[in-house]
């Protein structure tokens, strides 16, 4: 009897002590973000757009004019289409539109963009038009 009560126990018990979430709903949830971050660039809205950025990317960009405005004036045009696809690595995630790509970060209040605008380049790191430190 003993094994059976293990076998079912511990995942409840990991479940109920770490939160564990499936690779499927972060992937989602990570993607959720970065759209809800994309629908903001094609409205216009600078403010709901700096609202979805990590704390060190809104920092970055707002240096020298408020946030909003400084998002407006990189010309990200936001994707009008569903992301390709988006992958969680730990507390990390990255979203691929057909343009770019979007990096995200997970924090207490749910997943930060923490760059935008990016496209690979052959072996080196992607270059984003918005990035944070």
């Amino acid at each position: 009897m003993r094994p059976i009560a293990v076998r079912f126990l511990l995942p409840l018990l990991c479940l109920a002590l770490t939160g564990c979430a499936t690779g499927d709903e972060r992937n989602r949830a990570a993607g959720s973000a970065a759209a809800a971050f994309e629908r903001a660039l094609v409205d216009g809205d600078g403010a709901r757009g700096c609202e979805a950025l990590a704390p060190g990317t809104r920092v970055e960009l707002a240096q020298e004019e408020p946030c909003p405005t400084a998002l407006q004036g990189l010309g990200l045009s936001g994707a009008r289409e569903p992301a390709k696809s988006a992958v969680v690595y730990g507390s990390q995630a990255r979203v691929v539109y057909p343009h770019d790509s979007v990096f995200l970060a997970l924090f207490t209040d749910g997943w930060k963009v923490t760059a935008a605008g990016c496209t690979p380049r052959q072996g080196r790191p992607y270059r984003c038009e918005l990035k944070g430190d």
